[in-house]
C-alpha cells in the first residue's frame, strides 16, 4: 500500500508540474495579451526604421491626460517599453541620433510633447526609466488626427515617424 501511495504522490507531482509548465507557456503567448505586440517597419531615405510596441485599445476610456497622464514619462505603448531601431545614423528634428535600438518614451502634454530615445531598449514599461540614459530628446507638437483610432498605431512615413491614438497624432521628422 505504501508503494502505491508513494507512486500516486509522484504522479500527482508530475501532473502538477506538467500543468504549471503548460500554464507558463500559455502565458508567454504575447498575442493573447489585452495589448498585443505590434511592429511597424519602413524606410526613410534608405534607412530602415522598426518600431516594436504593445498596442493598447481605448475601450471607452479617455486617453490623454487621464489614462496617459500629462507631464509624466510614458512608455509610448503598453507592456514592455516601446523600442525604435534605425539601421543607419539619422537626424531627428534636426538632431543627430546614431544607428541602433532605443527605448522610445514620450512625455505628453496638451500643447507639446517630449520625444525620448533612451539607450536602454529592453525594459518593462517606464518603471526603471533613467533620464541619465537618454541619447536624445526632442520637442514636437501634437495635432488632431484625421480619424479616431481605437488602437495605438505607429507609422513610418516618407520623412517622419508618427503615432496616433484616440483623436491625437504626434510625428517627428527623420532624415
Amino acid at each position: 500500500m505504501q508503494k502505491n501511495t508513494k507512486k500516486m504522490g509522484l504522479m500527482a507531482i508530475f501532473f502538477a508540474l506538467s500543468f504549471l509548465s503548460f500554464t507558463v507557456s500559455a502565458q508567454e503567448d504575447k498575442s493573447k495579451r489585452p495589448s498585443p505586440p505590434a511592429t511597424t517597419t519602413g524606410k526613410i531615405n534608405g534607412k530602415s526604421v522598426t518600431v516594436n510596441y504593445g498596442q493598447p485599445s481605448i475601450k471607452g476610456r479617455e486617453v490623454w491626460g487621464k489614462l496617459v497622464p500629462y507631464g509624466e514619462v510614458w512608455r509610448a505603448g503598453a507592456n514592455e517599453a516601446t523600442t525604435i531601431e534605425f539601421s543607419k545614423d539619422v537626424s531627428i528634428e534636426g538632431k543627430t541620433l546614431l544607428a541602433g535600438k532605443y527605448g522610445f518614451f514620450a512625455i505628453p502634454n496638451a500643447d507639446e510633447w517630449t520625444i525620448i530615445f533612451n539607450k536602454v531598449p529592453n525594459q518593462w514599461g517606464a518603471f526603471k526609466y533613467d533620464a541619465a540614459q537618454d541619447a536624445l530628446r526632442v520637442m514636437v507638437k501634437p495635432k488632431k488626427s484625421k480619424s479616431f483610432n481605437e488602437k495605438l498605431m505607429y507609422a513610418v512615413n516618407k520623412n517622419s515617424v508618427s503615432l496616433a491614438w484616440e483623436n491625437a497624432e504626434v510625428a517627428f521628422s527623420v532624415k
